[in-house]
């Protein structure tokens, strides 16, 4: 029985409620007067965000200060998620903008403006880009018709723009809008003057390809930041703050537009003459592709850097389409988008003689008057196999200079069943660079190989199918002192190793940027040098005047005279300016022999060398050797002539 009165209950009651309320004006004083600073600002934060603001990219300039790849302003449509998602058919609303698009000079598919927009970089609060580049019509259409195109907005963004067109574009390579995985993964660069980071995010582009993607981290500008405020469904409401973006640095090159611009002309107009022609057998040549090389001797610095077929870098500033992209990988059967002169693999044919010959004399094999009797053919094996000179020549009793001149392949299949059974000829190839990849600051360079016996046996042992025979005959060593069957190099490979010799014998890892400069820096004024790219020595060989000289008089003999590229320089005045060098004729199965020239000038004082390579077009005299004469032509100011129609030749 509950003997507590009525009062007494009602009194403890009162007590608890008086007791409830005074701890809830307690925390509510708390969180009003205490608290008060603290959750102010994590409201303010919540309702706060940042978006980064795109910066120009850093020019690109040539070696006398000419801009190959400057900015200029894109309108870019974009399109409000937010908005769009109230959208209740979507893909006719994709339709419609590719519909417009398309009228106005942009072809684009519904299904390419339904993928942009789910892009998976891009979050809730930042429009998403569908189409760069478009016309001012576009952009007054969506304003006229903005009732049925919700959510679309048109800002104006800067885009890449190449004063030179499809000059260099190997080189100079392309930028693109950044990829989910490249902006989770890319390294920010630093801003040389504040030292801020420049971050990446959704709707950044980045370089893909040569020096936009070498030289990404210079190049790339600080991004401004603007702070928006939001509400609760992450809407923007108004700008708070907004910093400006910094343009990113500028790079000069040792590239010389002038030269680049020759190289490509020539090489295109020689491959037109030959394409469809026969060479000396009968086989029609393909000339599909080529490249020419300019290197510096003095440093390694990249003069031209020419490859055919090539492309137009503009064609993806504003996002290429896939049926264009895949145009470029076929064009006539080769790809636009390799770049030959630093990935492309041949025989380097006679041109390798200067390696083989260095070995022989370092060797004490031969010296610059050692004579061999060249018939025309030289046997090996038994029973023998017969390997001759190019046309059956005989040139009779000829020492190394004349070899070289003449380019007596029986000489050379000699010394190399001499040096059969050591690895001399591959040693001095790894010495002057081959086997290896050179180390030039552009990407997908590639390494070419000189087998040894050992790494001929491994790779029967590891892939006995592809390679159904593993041991080392001397045939094999005949035919790698011609630079043929067991060896592959690429273009710069070449041109550096006649640029090694040139030197005296210092290996330079090839490179294409000088320096890099503050934004809009004049390339006269020393204060706006950030940094000079130093030359970089990657070996040396020994080519003392014993070794060297013999095979300098052999190149030098290979322009004029009884040599194997007069024809190609016929006119050419080399009275102050000496052309060296030597010719290349590879045999490829069943198809059209790949001409090569290599060389260096002038002779007495070496600035130049360049270097040629061209598939399927015939002897080196006839093809490779016209182009690089006409790359001569700019370098010595010497006149410009017309590619020539002659396309016969006779001797390697």
């Amino acid at each position: 029985m509950d003997t507590a009165s009525p009062r007494t209950r009602m009194s403890v009651l009162g007590v608890l409620v008086v007791a409830c309320f005074v701890a809830l004006f307690a925390r509510l004083w708390y969180l009003q007067v205490m608290e008060a600073p603290q959750l102010v600002q994590r409201a303010s934060a919540q309702s706060l965000r940042t978006v980064a603001v795109e910066a120009p990219r850093g020019r690109i300039l040539d070696v006398k200060g000419r801009v190959l790849v400057d900015n200029r302003t894109s309108l870019v449509v974009a399109v409000d998620r937010n908005t769009l998602a109230k959208i209740t058919d979507k893909d006719a609303y994709a339709s419609a903008l590719a519909a417009v698009f398309t009228r106005f000079g942009t072809p684009t598919k519904s299904a390419t403006v339904k993928r942009r927009i789910s892009a998976s970089q891009y979050d809730q609060l930042h429009p998403v880009p569908v189409a760069s580049d478009v016309s001012p019509e576009v952009m007054v259409f969506l304003s006229e018709h903005a009732e049925d195109f919700p959510g679309v907005s048109v800002s104006r963004e800067s885009m890449r723009v190449y004063p030179y067109g499809m000059a260099a574009a190997n080189v100079l390579g392309y930028v693109g809008r950044i990829s989910a995985d490249a902006l989770r993964t890319l390294q920010p660069g630093v801003d040389p003057d504040s030292g801020a980071a420049k971050v990446y995010s959704a709707d950044s582009f980045v370089g893909l390809a040569g020096v936009e993607s070498s030289y990404e981290q210079d190049l790339r500008g600080t991004p401004g930041v603007e702070t928006i405020e939001v509400d609760s469904k992450n809407r923007p409401v108004r700008r708070v703050d907004y910093q400006s973006p910094r343009p990113g640095s500028d790079v000069q090159l040792h590239l010389d537009i002038d030269v680049q611009l020759r190289a490509e002309q020539a090489l295109a107009d020689k491959l037109d003459v030959l394409r469809g022609t026969a060479q000396r057998d009968g086989t029609i040549r393909r000339a599909p592709a080529g490249s020419v090389v300019a290197l510096s001797p003095v440093d390694g610095g990249v003069i031209a850097l020419a490859t055919y077929p090539s492309f137009d870098p503009g064609e993806f500033s504003g996002g290429i389409s896939q049926e264009r992209y895949n145009e470029l990988l076929d064009q006539n059967g080769v790809s636009a988008l390799v770049d030959r002169s630093i990935s492309g693999q041949y025989a380097p044919g006679s041109t390798f003689k200067l390696v083989t010959a260095t070995a022989a004399i370092s060797h004490g094999l031969i010296n610059g008057n050692t004579y061999y009797d060249d018939e025309g053919v030289y046997e090996v094996g038994d029973p023998p196999r017969p390997f001759t000179n190019a046309g059956g020549v005989k040139n009779g009793g000829i020492a190394l200079p004349q070899a070289l001149t003449v380019s007596s392949d029986v000489y050379f299949y000699w010394l190399g069943d001499r040096m059969d059974g050591t690895t001399y000829i591959q040693d001095t190839a790894t010495a002057f660079g081959f086997d290896q990849r050179t180390g030039i600051d552009l990407p997908n360079e590639s390494a070419g190989y000189v087998w040894t016996a050992a790494e001929k046996k491994a790779l029967h042992q590891k892939y006995p199918k592809a390679y159904p025979d593993g041991e080392w005959f001397t045939g094999d060593n005949v035919q790698l002192a011609v630079g043929q069957y067991v060896i592959t190099a690429t273009p710069i490979q070449i041109a550096r190793a006649y640029a090694t010799l040139a030197n005296g014998g210092t290996v330079y890892q090839p490179h294409v940027a000088w320096r890099v400069l503050h934004a809009g820096a004049l390339p006269t004024d020393v204060g706006g040098i950030l940094r000079t790219i130093e030359p970089v020595v990657t070996g040396r060989i020994d080519l003392p005047p014993e070794v060297r000289d013999p095979i300098m008089a052999g190149f030098g003999g290979v322009t004029t005279g009884l040599g194997t590229a007069t024809s190609a320089f016929i006119g050419f005045d080399q009275t102050s300016f000496k052309v060296a060098g030597k010719t290349g004729t590879a045999q490829v199965t069943g198809k059209a022999d790949t001409s090569l020239f290599a060389s260096f000038a002038p002779m007495d004082a070496p600035r130049y060398a360049v270097a040629a390579v061209m598939e399927e077009s015939g002897f080196g005299a006839e093809a490779s050797g016209e182009v690089v004469r006409h790359v001569y032509e700019v370098l010595a100011d010497r006149p410009l002539t017309a590619v020539s129609s002659a396309t016969q030749g006779t001797r390697d």
